[in-house]
Formats: C-alpha cells, structure tokens, sequence
C-alpha cells in the first residue's frame, strides 16, 4: 500500500513515522495526486512541534503543503484536467488530514496547476509557497513596479531568495538586507542589487546611500520584531511596507503614526483565489520560460528518510534553500 508519514504527538523530528494506507478515492470536484517530491517548509516544523496557531488534531495527523505530482485519478463532476497531467498544489488547506506527505493525497482540482515545462520535478515541488508569498506580497499587495527599489529583509530565505527574482523580472531593484556579512557574496549571486548586512551596517543610512536619499519604495518585512522600525525610516514616504513573515517571536511595535501604507500578509489570502492564481501561474511560466524564476535546491531526500530532513531543516544548514523530499 501506498506510504504516508503521521505523526501522534507534538514533538521533534522523531514523533514522524511512515506508515501504509489504502488511497482514497477522490469526492465531487477533486482530484487525486500521485506525489512526485514534497518541500519541506518551516510551517511543517512548527505544526510537527506544536507551535503553529494551526488547530492540528491528534493523533494520525498528516503534514506538507507543497509538492508536485501527477493526476491519477479524477472525481465526479471534475473537468479541465486529466489522467496524466503533471500538476503542482497551491494549496492543501487541510493538511493535517491529507498533507503532500505522502505518494497519494486528494485535493480540490481547483487546488492544482500545471506544471511548467521548464521545471524539474525536485524544482517543481519547492516553488510554489516561496514563490506564491513573495509574488502576492510585492505584486498583488503592494503593486510592485519597474524601477521600485525594494527592501527585502531575510533575504537568504527562500521567500527572500523568490523575492529578488520576481523584483528582477518586473524590472524592479531588489536591495538585499541580511544579518551575516559573510552571506554577501551569495545573495549578490541570487540576484540581490546591493547588500546590506546589519551586523556591520546602519539599516537606515545604508539603504538612503543606495537609494540617492531617497527610501525605498517597498519594503517586504519577512522577520517583523523591533527591527521594523528601522523598516519604517528606511522606506520613503507613501511608500509601502508589507509584513509577511514571523521570524522574530518578539513582538512587533505597531507603527503609531506613519507616511507609509502598511500591509500584513499572509499567502493563504490569494493562494485560495482562483483568479489570483491564474495570474501566478502565467507569471511563474513566464518566468521559467525566461530562465528568470528558479528555486535553490539545498539537498533531496528520500521519503524513509523525512525525519532526517526535518533535522536537517532544523540545524539551518540550508541557507534558505528548499529542502525536498522525493517520494
């Protein structure tokens, strides 16, 4: 029988197991997937812990919400798709019940796309939910334009990394800010315009420096915590600042009185919106087709092997890299 990976308790890597089960027929409107490769993603860690605000019932409780695969098998009523055609998942709202996990899962057909040609299978299972949050929060929530000069913390991240290559295909100027001198060289080879490090630079006079004085036209807050202050000086006013991260538990000071447009975003808010998700699609085939949209892969794993991949994620050797599973 087909292998899926539960787990029955909140907990470390070691709480994953893989496990057998008979597939599931699809309903009305669904499709079924045979899984291809899966990304592993920090909101999997954080569910697998417990720590995510997600309510996840226990126990045989099912991870992943991105991977790539092939239709196998169509349910009632479903139409445009077909037996065979190699797909990615935008969204698996219910991944506790049926994650990308596993070799099978069922999901609304409404919940799938097409997969560019241009992509590999391990590409294709780690581009969606970098690409998908990058792309919603500078362009369908902040209206990024050519020539923007956009400030993009946590840029080693893979949201970071997915930032600068949308920046660069919409004609924008992506300004990378990291914490670590050392990952200079590696982000300038990721797309990044400029650099700035906070452990050796001013957020504020460097980003004016680059920018002839001016501010940033956008600023996409991965991290938030206290540090979005210097955000908020960097930008120039009207312009705008979308948070779309988390990545410092410290609470976020609210911004009492401000000339920017602040946004909060989180990509559930379009990746459930089918016409929104028809404009990422032909983006993102765009492009591959350019060469311009590309996922870092970090290392690939087998399925029998998930729990040292979380381990893996959790030691954060990747770089922001995607870690992917291949089933």
């Amino acid at each position: 029988m087909p292998r899926v990976v539960v787990f029955d308790e909140f907990g470390g890597p070691d709480v994953m197991r893989v496990v057998e089960e008979p597939v599931v027929e699809p309903v009305a409107g669904e499709v079924r997937v045979r899984i291809e490769a899966f990304a592993v993603n920090p909101l999997d860690q954080m569910v697998r812990s417990g720590t995510s605000p997600v309510t996840v019932p226990l126990p045989h409780a099912r991870l992943g919400v991105e991977g790539t695969g092939v239709i196998d098998a169509l349910g009632p009523e479903t139409s445009g798709l077909e037996i065979g055609d190699p797909v990615i998942l935008t969204a698996v709202p219910d991944a506790s019940a049926r994650g990308s996990y596993a070799e099978y899962t069922t999901v609304p057909a409404s919940q799938v796309i097409a997969r560019p040609s241009g992509l590999g299978i391990t590409e294709a299972a780690a581009v969606w939910v970098a690409y998908s949050t990058a792309y919603g929060a500078l362009v369908e929530k902040a209206g990024m334009r050519p020539g923007d000069q956009v400030l993009i913390t946590a840029a080693s991240s893979a949201v970071g990394r997915a930032a600068m290559q949308i920046a660069h295909q919409i004609g924008a100027v992506p300004i990378a800010v990291t914490r670590h001198a050392a990952r200079t060289d590696d982000l300038l080879a990721a797309g990044a315009a400029t650099v700035i490090a906070t452990d050796n630079m001013d957020v504020v006079q460097a980003v004016r420096h680059h920018t002839g004085g001016n501010g940033a036209d956008i600023v996409l807050d991965i991290v938030m915590g206290p540090g979005q202050q210097d955000l908020l000086k960097a930008a120039r006013p009207g312009g705008t600042l979308v948070a779309a991260g988390f990545l410092d538990p410290r609470p976020t000071p609210f911004p009492r009185s401000t000339p920017l447009t602040i946004f909060s975003y989180r990509s559930f808010e379009h990746s459930l919106d089918g016409v929104v998700v028809k404009r990422m699609a032909a983006f993102l085939n765009a492009g591959v087709r350019l060469g311009a949209l590309r996922p870092a892969i970090d290392k690939v794993f087998a399925l029998n092997d998930v729990v040292e991949a979380h381990r893996h994620l959790e030691k954060g050797l990747h770089a922001g890299k995607k870690i992917v599973v291949a089933v």
